[in-house]
C-alpha cells in the first residue's frame, strides 16, 4: 500500500485465547479430541440453560419493545433496579445516569481506554486479561505499566511496586483491577482494595474495576465491591451477565460511574464515553429487558448457588492434581472460574517434548513451535493440546513474564475433571523430564 495501515508495533497484539482454538480445530480434523479448557464459555462447557429463563426471554421477545432502539445509556427500567441493587449496600451511590450499557464488556473496554487521550496511561495487574491489556496499550501506543500479581504470595498485588510505578510514572491516571482476578481465580481482600484506593486518592487517580465475576466466590470467600470503600474517589465498576447468568452470546454488559461530577476532569472523560456509545445509538435491548426479571426470580440464587459449588469442586480438584507437581506455583482459587498456574524459574525449554504418533499432528505442531521467538510456555501449551487434546492457554499471553497457563473450571462431571487433569499433571512430568 502507499501508506503504512497501522502503526508500528501492532500486529504484535494477540488474542492467544482465540488464536489457539485455530490450531485445535485444526487438530480436530486429524482425529483429536479436544478437551476445551481455554475460554469462559460455561454454554460451551455444557452448561444447560434453566426453562425459567428461558421463557423470561421468550415472553420479553414476543413485546415490540424490545425489538426498537433503547435510550443509549440503555433501558430506564433496568438501569432504575441496578441502581436500587447498588445503593441498598450504602456505598457510593448512583443514578440511572450514571449507568451506561454496551454490547458486551469488550465494547465498554474499547471505550474506556479510547476515550483516554495517549498520554494518560492506566496502571494494569500482571498477569492481566487479554482484553484490558490489548485496549490500553492501543490507546497508548506504549508498552503496558504493570504492578506484579505474586504466584508465591496467592496471587496477590505487590503493593510496593504499585505504589513505586504510579510515583515514577506521573502519566498514570489510573488504577485498573480484576476483582474476583482473571486469569488467576485471585479474590481481593478488603484491605487490599482500601490500600490501592487509599494511593488513588493519595496520587489524584481514579479506579477501573472489572467486577464481572464479583457474584461468583467459593471457599468461603467473600467479595467487596468497589463502591463499598471508595468513599469520594472517581471509579468506573463494569459488571455484566456473561458469566453471571450465563449468557455470553447476547453481548451485554455495563459500566457503574461513581463520583462521577467531583472532578471536572473525570465528569468531561465520562461523557466522552457516552458520546461514543452514541455513535452506536444504543446496545442490545432484549437482553438488558430481562435482566430484572431474572436476577428477581425465586429460583436465580438456587441456581447461582448450584453452578458456583460446580467451580468450587472443580477448583480443589484441580489444585490437588496440579500442587504434586513440584515444579508448578499452583494456588486455590477463590473466585470467578479460572486458575493460572506457574512453573518455577527455568524449568521450561526449547528442547522439551511429548510423544505424538499421528505425524501429520506433530507436523503441525512443530511448524508452530519452533517458529523464532515462541516462548516455552506456548511450546508446552502445544505439545500438551497435541498430545492430550486438552486446550489450555500460555500464562505469559497475559501480559507477564511468568511461564505457564491458564485453566477454566467449567467442565461439569467432577469424574471427567478428575481425568482431565490427572492426564494433565502426568503430562506435565513426563514433558519436563524429556
Amino acid at each position: 500500500m502507499r501508506v503504512h495501515l497501522v502503526q508500528p508495533g501492532s500486529g504484535e497484539l494477540t488474542y492467544e485465547i482465540r488464536n489457539i482454538v485455530n490450531v485445535a480445530e485444526k487438530l480436530q480434523k486429524c482425529g483429536v479430541t479436544i478437551n476445551w479448557e481455554n475460554i469462559g464459555d460455561p454454554i460451551v462447557k455444557g452448561e444447560q440453560i434453566p426453562a425459567w429463563m428461558k421463557e423470561i426471554v421468550a415472553q420479553a421477545v414476543m413485546e415490540n419493545d424490545t425489538w426498537g432502539y433503547c435510550h443509549t445509556r440503555g433501558v430506564l427500567a433496568t438501569r432504575e433496579f441496578i441502581c436500587r441493587t447498588t445503593n441498598q449496600r450504602g456505598g457510593a451511590q448512583i443514578t440511572p445516569d450514571d449507568i451506561i450499557f454496551f454490547n458486551g464488556l469488550g465494547d465498554a473496554i474499547a471505550k474506556i481506554y479510547g476515550c483516554l487521550q495517549p498520554e494518560a496511561r492506566v496502571l494494569m495487574p500482571s498477569p492481566s486479561y487479554t482484553t484490558h491489556t490489548l485496549g490500553e496499550i492501543g490507546h497508548a501506543n506504549a508498552p503496558a505499566l504493570h504492578f506484579r500479581l505474586q504466584p508465591e504470595h496467592g496471587w496477590h498485588p505487590d503493593m510496593e511496586e504499585l505504589r513505586r510505578q504510579v510515583t515514577n510514572n506521573p502519566t498514570i491516571c489510573a488504577i485498573m483491577i480484576i476483582n474476583p482476578d482473571n486469569p488467576t481465580g485471585m479474590v481481593y481482600p478488603k484491605e487490599t482494595l482500601q490500600q490501592i484506593v487509599a494511593i488513588a486518592r493519595e496520587f489524584g487517580l481514579f479506579i477501573i474495576c472489572d467486577e464481572v465475576y464479583n457474584n461468583i466466590v467459593y471457599n468461603g470467600e467473600s467479595t467487596v465491591p468497589i463502591s463499598d470503600i471508595i468513599g469520594d474517589l472517581p471509579a468506573i465498576a463494569l459488571k455484566g451477565i456473561s458469566k453471571e447468568f450465563p449468557w455470553p452470546g447476547s453481548r451485554c454488559g455495563w459500566i457503574e460511574v461513581y463520583n462521577g461530577h467531583g472532578d471536572d476532569q473525570f465528569s468531561k472523560y465520562v461523557n466522552l464515553i457516552l458520546t461514543a456509545k452514541m455513535n452506536e445509538v444504543c446496545s442490545t435491548t432484549l437482553p438488558q429487558t430481562v435482566l430484572p426479571a431474572i436476577m428477581q426470580h425465586p429460583r436465580y440464587q438456587h441456581y447461582l448457588k448450584e453452578r458456583i459449588e460446580l467451580y468450587e469442586k472443580a477448583s480443589n480438584i484441580i489444585y490437588n492434581y496440579l500442587q504434586a507437581v513440584p515444579e508448578l506455583l499452583v494456588n486455590r482459587t477463590n473466585g470467578a472460574f479460572y486458575m493460572a498456574v506457574a512453573f518455577r524459574d527455568g524449568v521450561l525449554n526449547s528442547r522439551q517434548t511429548l510423544p505424538i504418533q499421528n505425524q501429520e499432528v506433530r507436523d503441525l505442531v512443530e511448524s508452530l513451535v519452533n517458529q523464532p521467538g515462541v516462548s516455552p510456555d506456548k511450546r508446552f501449551v502445544y505439545y500438551t493440546l497435541a498430545a492430550t487434546g486438552i486446550c489450555t492457554v500460555p500464562l505469559s499471553s497475559f501480559a507477564t513474564d511468568l511461564q505457564g497457563f491458564r485453566v477454566t473450571l467449567l467442565e461439569r462431571n467432577p469424574a471427567e475433571t478428575e481425568r482431565i487433569y490427572q492426564t494433565l499433571a502426568e503430562k506435565i512430568r513426563e514433558y519436563l523430564a524429556s
